[in-house]
């Protein structure tokens, strides 16, 4: 494959002076996912033990996604500027620290607290991301996103069912002494592996920022930018909602729900390997294109069968299978198109583009906690879930609108 950087080593795994090798940033994004995931099993025993309101505990998710979101405004300029390896490796020990932190939590507000600083592993997601963009151009930037994102839709799968058993068996801290584990490990592979991928800078970090106005103006930027959005949004709300839905409508067990609960996470592991077969042969707009069709087909089959009244189990999460496809399709393309729009800008573009992503996420987390009641069952969730998918749908349409428009004006006079 083209690499964007002529002067980077070839890969060598365990070689800190090489581009980092892939597993290594599969478990980078990986480690990101599970942080998200693992522990949604375990909010209603974690609401009980701070004596809260599920409404209340459930912030904790979109407090950890909101914070994500402003934190990756930052972290692009400032690894453009100093870096991706070092910032990795400071967002993953800040992630240790607020992990022991939420571990040893007094009450409500602690918890929250760091829950809130354990947003610090975004910095793990977004840089291996941008890493992938340093060293590829864009099409072939998807395909590698796709394969990333492919293993690190393994850790959806199995994260909320083993949530969900160690809960079960020895409490919700175990949950996040499992996570410290893994955070530990994972820096600790970082540090062997992570070379440095992105472009020396002479400007000021001042600079860097002041390099956001050359993508906020970028239409096609945008678009790619609110796909993404959009179409992860059905997924968070589904974060947010589905651990209401399955204990309090369906009468799950943690365990039980942690078994159904990574149903998203199968559908993401094909798109995303779909991505990473495909992308190079149909281009980063089809691809999205139909990743918004299928997440928007998931959503009203699901509310459908709902309205009909034979809503269960089976169809509610079986349906979401869909939607993380159409999430695997979606998202490793559009991110690919926001990184390409300028080139120079990859981290920045990252951490902007992550920061609507998730702040988007983070709303739509929080909100739907707000409007799910025992008499209004699963269909805020759904209707929400729905209409994102399809704003998804126009946000990719308006891009290839544009582009068209691009390619039919005429070329300046010589």
């Amino acid at each position: 494959m083209q690499q964007i950087r002529e002067d980077l080593q070839p890969v060598i795994f365990g070689d800190r002076r090489s581009p980092p090798h892939i597993f290594t940033l599969i478990l980078l994004a990986g480690m990101s996912a599970c942080v998200m995931n693992m522990f949604l099993p375990s909010l209603p025993a974690m609401a009980e033990h701070f004596e809260a309101d599920y409404a209340v505990m459930q912030l904790s998710v979109a407090i950890y996604l909101g914070f994500s979101a402003v934190l990756q405004i930052f972290v692009g300029p400032i690894s453009d500027k100093f870096g991706r390896r070092p910032v990795i490796l400071w967002g993953l020990a800040i992630f240790l620290v607020a992990t022991v932190g939420c571990i040893y939590a007094s009450n409500i507000e602690t918890f929250l607290t760091f829950r809130m600083m354990q947003a610090a592993i975004a910095t793990s997601m977004v840089l291996s991301r941008a890493a992938v963009r340093d060293m590829y151009a864009q099409d072939q930037a998807a395909s590698m996103i796709g394969y990333v994102t492919m293993g690190m839709a393994v850790v959806p799968m199995i994260s909320p069912a083993i949530g969900g058993v160690l809960d079960e068996w020895f409490g919700w801290q175990a949950v996040f002494w499992a996570l410290f584990v893994l955070g530990a490990a994972t820096m600790l592979l970082a540090w062997g592996d992570m070379g440095e991928t992105a472009m020396p800078s002479t400007k000021s970090l001042t600079a860097q920022f002041g390099e956001y106005p050359e993508l906020l103006r970028s239409v096609r930027f945008w678009g790619y930018a609110l796909a993404a959005s959009f179409s992860s949004g059905a997924f968070f709300a589904y974060l947010g909602g589905a651990p209401f839905v399955g204990q309090e409508v369906f009468g799950m067990s943690p365990a039980t729900l942690g078994f159904f609960f990574g149903a998203p996470a199968v559908g993401y592991f094909l798109g995303n390997f779909l991505t990473g077969r495909y992308a190079t042969r149909f281009g980063v707009n089809q691809m999205v294109l139909w990743g918004c069709a299928a997440n928007a087909t998931g959503g009203t089959i699901s509310l459908l069968i709902f309205e009909a009244g034979y809503g269960s189990p089976a169809s509610f999460f079986g349906m979401m299978t869909l939607v993380g496809l159409g999430n695997g399709l979606t998202i490793p393309n559009a991110t690919a198109g926001m990184l390409s729009v300028r080139p120079h800008l990859a981290g920045t573009a990252s951490g902007l583009g992550g920061a609507i992503m998730i702040g988007g996420g983070a709303f739509l987390s929080a909100w739907v906690g707000v409007l799910l009641t025992p008499e209004s069952g699963a269909f805020p969730l759904l209707w929400m879930m729905l209409v994102t998918a399809v704003l998804g749908l126009v946000s990719i349409a308006f891009v290839m609108r544009r582009e068209q428009a691009l390619t039919r004006r005429p070329a300046p006079p010589l």
